[in-house]
């Protein structure tokens, strides 16, 4: 999918023990599978993402499975102690096979 595009808002730094938020987006047009093309009346394939995980240091922290009801460019937010310095990964995965990340650094002092 040519314009999809993964966005973060993670803190670069926290103190050790502070309750951090993460947000994240990706514009993705989440194609449910149940809309015709109106040219052709065929439907048109379901193209959804269909997992998200957040790991820190290489551990999961964060993960959902979606469905078709879930809306254009889905939106997520969660939080987490800092407990030491690292990087957060996001990967979303879809329907094809294809598999979108970013990456993060954490500072914890």
């Amino acid at each position: 999918m040519a314009n999809t595009k993964p966005r973060i808002k993670a803190p670069k730094s926290a103190k050790q023990g502070e309750i951090i938020t993460i947000k994240t987006l990706i514009s993705h047009v989440m194609e449910t599978g149940l809309r015709k093309d109106k040219k052709t009346g065929e439907l048109i394939p379901r193209q959804i993402i269909n997992k998200f995980t957040a790991k820190f240091d290489g551990a999961e922290v964060f993960s959902v499975n979606l469905d078709a009801a879930i809306s254009a460019n889905p939106y997520f937010q969660f939080t987490m102690k800092a407990e030491k310095s690292g990087e957060f990964e996001f990967i979303w995965q879809d329907d094809n096979g294809e598999t979108y990340s970013k990456k993060s650094p954490l500072t914890v002092s």
